[in-house]
């Protein structure tokens, strides 16, 4: 009892001699004197030349990053350049020359290429090599018939229109029914899929079996039976191509839509209060519009096949009217007898159709973070 009474008259003795060193310690700090401050010591430090900024990084944007990373890749550069030149002589071609994609003159017919200053050095001088039943034999019909100051560059065809011309009016039409096609198949799929993928549930479940029933459907099936039924021509290959090619747009905006949208910038936006539709279309489109770019790169090249099948088999551009495919169909009939003048449509569509796969692949690689490493 002596000893426990003892130890807690030690403890009140440590606890009151602590007590009296910490009121020492602030009597000796309240009895220094305050600092004073003066206007100057608010102020802002002029030191921007001490703060380090990495500047490239700062400038760095992210299409800046992408179009580094684009034009790195020589086949990516090479497709775009190949589509520029053949977009441009789309462009400038016809007007070249003085003769007219539809004009026809019958005493010129099936001349082959012949190029003034090039015909000096024996190469597109207008001769061909002509099978008889004797053999073959090399003929001018320049010369022939007397055609001494006549150039047709790519040769005439059977109705003695200038190939040339029609070549270049005919890759102005494939490009323009595909790139628009391509254009709103994007709009059309690209809402169609984040809407779905947005809304899920029941809406997604419905817009998706919607979407399979669409997808069963062949495709050139469909095509075809519009072309029967509406009157040929470019809008209607548009509105046919328009109908059938949304499918796969629709299927990579439902994925990345299904991807993004419980990211904390979509919930912060929910939570502030932001509608649906803002948020599909402010908020998410912005950030996968890079997979979207590229899916329409690759449609193009699809649609520029598929106009030229319809047009080869006869359901495409009524004459007198041209496309790539109809010129393809019509030099096919005299391949045997005079190959140059199914040539150049297929040459200039295989290198649309390379150009923009090329394209597409580099804008893939470029647009893609997760391929930035590599």
């Amino acid at each position: 009892m002596e000893l426990s009474i003892r130890e807690s008259g030690w403890q009140r003795k440590g606890i009151d001699e602590m007590i009296g060193k910490k009121k020492s310690a602030v009597l000796a700090v309240s009895s220094q004197q305050a600092p004073v401050l003066s206007e100057a010591d608010f102020r802002l430090k002029n030191n921007s030349g001490e703060i380090a900024i990495d500047a490239n990084f700062a400038a760095q944007s992210f299409w800046k990053d992408a179009a580094i990373r684009y034009f790195r890749k020589a086949s990516a550069v090479f497709g775009l350049i190949m589509i520029l030149l053949i977009a441009g002589m789309a462009v400038v071609g016809p007007g070249m020359n003085d003769y007219t994609y539809s004009g026809q003159t019958l005493t010129e017919k099936n001349l082959a290429p012949r190029v003034k200053g090039l015909e000096q050095l024996g190469i597109f001088d207008g001769s061909e090599k002509i099978r008889t039943t004797t053999g073959s034999k090399l003929v001018n019909y320049y010369e022939e018939k007397g055609l001494e100051d006549v150039y047709y560059w790519f040769g005439s065809d059977n109705f003695g229109r200038d190939i040339w011309t029609r070549t270049w009016t005919g890759a102005q039409v494939s490009l323009m029914i595909a790139v628009a096609a391509a254009v709103i198949d994007m709009v059309i799929g690209m809402s169609y899929g984040l809407i779905s993928g947005y809304f899920g549930g029941k809406t997604d479940m419905v817009m998706q079996r919607i979407l399979e029933v669409a997808n069963g459907i062949p495709r050139l099936v469909i095509v075809t039976l519009l072309l029967l039924v509406l009157k040929p021509g470019m809008l209607t290959i548009i509105f046919a191509l328009m109908l059938t090619e949304w499918v796969g747009m629709s299927r990579i905006a439902r994925a990345e839509m299904l991807k993004l949208k419980e990211q904390e910038f979509v919930l912060a936006s929910r939570t502030l209060g932001a509608g649906h539709f803002f948020i599909i279309f402010r908020e998410v489109l912005p950030n996968i519009i890079g997979p979207i770019i590229t899916q329409v790169m690759f449609s193009i090249p699809t649609a520029i096949f598929t106009e030229a099948f319809l047009s080869f088999v006869g359901l495409g551009i009524p004459v007198p009217q041209c496309s790539l495919g109809s010129l393809i169909s019509e030099g096919f009939n005299s391949f045997t007898t005079h190959p140059y003048q199914i040539m150049p449509p297929i040459i200039a569509m295989a290198l649309l159709m390379l150009s923009f796969n090329l394209v597409a692949d580099g804008l893939r690689e470029a647009l893609d973070p997760k391929m930035k490493e590599l």
